[in-house]
């Protein structure tokens, strides 16, 4: 268990019989090969990369819990290539990132910011110039997934317009509006607020153009990568006027741990939150990813389940009664499964429940069979053509 994770993950995992051992930290590539020898699970939040070379080194991993919303810190191909199974917690810190931009939005337009640095310095700096209320203003979200969406409702509580665009064809909530570009929502919003995944067609989402199209006075938040936005071109339009505000809690480089210095260009500029990546950090999404992910996993490694996965075909079944479960990861090839049932039949096994699925080059094969049979049966099971993972559950 790497980086903090909460210790009731620990604990959960503890409670099923796997030794745990937590590092505080992030580790380098080296690092990771290097502790991951013995190692089953793996948890992780967003600074550790999981590449397809510690992949190749980590014969016995089994299973990755990311313990944040996005994987792109993973290989999530390589570890489908390797039957390594991995899951996240998609929901469980939406609240806290959701909560986290709306407090961030009133600072902003209200300048509370930039008076906050001037108490600080002994300045008395009592003035309606540029403290505005949210209520009546454009809100554009860009990306309308369960944090956008949920955004969107509590700044319609605030009163706020709220616009979203999103390459996907979402149902809007309350009086959300859709626009058809994302220029058009630029174009129509005082606040943005970008919440999008960690697609490489989203790497500076927002440039100088785009800021180009936004508002004269708008402000800007970025909780969701920090590679969204070019970095450059936003201090630029800060210091312009272009943008009068940011908040922001993602950066393209980070560091590795609290011990660890931070630097950007935007540090220093006047009315910009900066914040270290704390969006689902607090205490109950923690908790609560602390449940989620591991909760998956155990039903991965105790039923085979695969339910929640984001690499794997996902497959949920009732735990087998009187017989034993056997697990084929396979390439997505014609014919696997064929060859599993033909030397099940010529060994006269007893399949009491079988379910295949597939999804992109992989196909997940479950098989429940009755427990009397030969054990020799076994290896040559194991040994199926285009097999990537086998193992016998109960």
């Amino acid at each position: 268990m790497l980086e903090n994770i909460h210790s009731s993950a620990s604990s959960k995992f503890k409670d099923e019989g796997y030794p745990v051992k937590s590092i505080a930290g992030s580790l380098s590539e080296a690092e990771i090969i290097t502790n991951l020898k013995d190692v089953r699970i793996l948890g992780l939040r967003s600074r550790t990369k999981i590449t397809r070379r510690v992949l190749q080194e980590s014969k016995k991993l089994w299973a990755i819990g990311a313990f944040c919303i996005g994987t792109n810190q993973i290989d999530l191909k390589a570890c489908a290539d390797h039957g390594v199974a991995v899951f996240n917690a998609p929901y469980s810190n939406t609240r806290s990132v959701v909560e986290l931009a709306m407090a961030e939005i009133i600072l902003l337009v209200r300048n509370i910011w930039s008076k906050n640095q001037d108490m600080h310095r002994g300045i008395w700096n009592k003035s309606a110039s540029y403290n505005h209320e949210i209520r009546g203003k454009s809100l554009g979200i860009v990306g309308y997934g369960n944090i956008g969406s949920q955004l969107s409702i509590l700044a319609e509580a605030f009163g706020m317009s709220v616009y979203y665009f999103d390459i996907v064809e979402k149902l809007s909530l309350g009086n959300t509006r859709k626009c058809s570009t994302l220029k058009e929502l630029l174009e129509k919003s005082d606040v943005v607020s970008i919440h999008v995944d960690g697609e490489q067609s989203n790497h500076n989402l927002i440039g100088e153009k785009e800021i180009g199209w936004m508002k004269q006075g708008s402000r800007i938040l970025n909780l969701s990568r920090g590679f969204v936005l070019d970095i450059p071109a936003v201090v630029k339009a800060l210091k312009s006027g272009k943008i009068t505000g940011a908040a922001i809690d993602v950066y393209p480089e980070e560091p590795s741990s609290n011990s660890d210095p931070f630097q950007s260009e935007l540090q220093n500029l006047p009315n910009v939150i900066l914040t270290p990546h704390i969006g689902g950090s607090t205490e109950e999404a923690q908790m609560n990813i602390a449940k989620f992910v591991p909760q998956n996993i155990i039903q991965y490694m105790n039923t085979g389940n695969s339910f929640m996965s984001v690499n794997f075909p996902q497959i949920n079944l009732s735990p087998a009664e009187n017989a034993h479960r056997l697990i084929h990861v396979h390439q997505n090839e014609p014919g696997v499964l064929a060859e599993i049932n033909r030397i099940m039949g010529e060994n006269n096994l007893n399949i009491v429940g079988q379910y295949l699925k597939t999804k992109d080059n992989i196909g997940y094969v479950i098989t429940d069979i009755s427990k009397k049979y030969n054990r020799s049966v076994i290896t040559e099971l194991a040994g199926v053509k285009h097999s990537i993972r086998f193992r016998i559950l109960y």
